[in-house]
């Protein structure tokens, strides 16, 4: 029998499925295994290609694989579905992974370093405190109209009038919802001193990591950005053009060809939904400040504003600031501003 020359693993919380290939693409076996017994049966395997999909726990089994030897290639999702034969199962999308794996110009995910792990995690972690701490405020603003009290907008202007009302001990107020207001108030400040603890890490970064440090110095690209571009794609080598990441992102327009006909509409809103997110908010804080700077991307951006108006105008910032993160990051320079 043939050699194995590919391995394909279909993983799982508990039973991984295992489908090895010959050089010629006969299966030389497809089985289960438990999870405790993959480590195991993967460090007796002469080194050879092993391919996962780039999903949950990818990246962990990736980084073990290659200290074991093994040449690891992680597939997006979407490109082992079209390879899926017959009915669902463990076996079938095993299968699927390896033929995948095996098709020309397949674009694959690199796989992520502890420290690109630990940054996504901080970044998931302040998502999820942000989404409860606004969760929390407009609750309460429901609550508080129940009994009259108004709560203007704004993170300042909310504790300020949650406060005030607690103090002045206003009628409106029972004694049973003044005192879980309290318990709000607490709830709120500890998720606000979380949210800064975060970002306090985030700005040490940019101080000490020097890739983190070149894309701080990018107009619009903060310290949350800078750690998010960075933990997403490292040194941006998986991307062969600035304009890959920027389709990679989602931020470029749909287009639709048939023959002669040409039609581009919105942008295609593929890849990583934080990031690009993350870009247009700081694409919208920078054009605002746009008006009062004469440099050359300045200068663009406030004229894109006038001609095709804001929302148009923060997509394209955000997609020429990811081309400008990625060639950055290629030629390891900070930004220099261009007059």
């Amino acid at each position: 029998m043939d050699k194995h020359t590919l391995i394909a693993i279909d993983l799982a919380k508990a039973v991984f499925q295992v489908c090895a290939l010959t050089s010629t693409s006969r299966i030389a076996f497809n089985k289960q295994l438990k999870r405790r017994d993959i480590a195991a049966f993967m460090a007796k395997q002469h080194p050879t290609v092993v391919v996962m999909e780039a999903c949950y726990s990818s990246h962990y089994w990736a980084r073990r694989f290659q200290a074991m030897g093994h040449t690891v290639k992680l597939i997006p999702a979407q490109h082992v579905t079209p390879f899926v034969r017959g009915h669902k199962s463990d076996r079938n999308d095993a299968l699927a992974i390896a033929e995948a794996a095996q098709r020309p110009h397949l674009s694959t995910v690199p796989v992520k370093s502890i420290e690109q792990q630990d940054i996504q995690s901080l970044h998931r972690i302040r998502e999820r405190y942000t989404a409860r701490r606004t969760g929390l405020m407009n609750q309460t603003r429901g609550l508080l109209s129940e009994y009259g009290i108004v709560a203007p907008q704004g993170h300042q202007a909310f504790i300020h009038c949650l406060q005030s009302a607690l103090e002045d001990g206003s009628d409106q107020l029972t004694s049973i919802i003044t005192h879980e207001l309290r318990y709000v108030i607490d709830e709120y400040q500890w998720l606000t001193e979380r949210i800064r603890t975060i970002e306090k890490t985030f700005v040490h970064l940019t101080q000490t990591h020097p890739l983190v440090r070149i894309l701080i110095s990018i107009p619009g690209i903060g310290p949350i950005n800078a750690t998010a571009i960075y933990s997403a794609i490292g040194n941006g080598s998986q991307f062969s053009s600035a304009r890959d990441f920027a389709v990679w992102l989602g931020l470029t327009p749909r287009q639709s060809s048939s023959g002669l006909s040409f039609k581009s509409a919105g942008i295609t809103k593929r890849g990583d939904r934080y990031l690009r997110k993350q870009l247009v908010h700081g694409a919208r804080a920078l054009l605002h400040r746009c008006t009062k700077k004469t440099d050359a991307l300045s200068r663009w951006a406030t004229q894109l504003h006038a001609r095709r108006g804001p929302q148009k105008a923060y997509v394209a910032l955000a997609a020429r600031l990811a081309r400008i993160a990625w060639i950055l990051l290629n030629k390891q320079e900070t930004y220099r501003v261009m007059p």
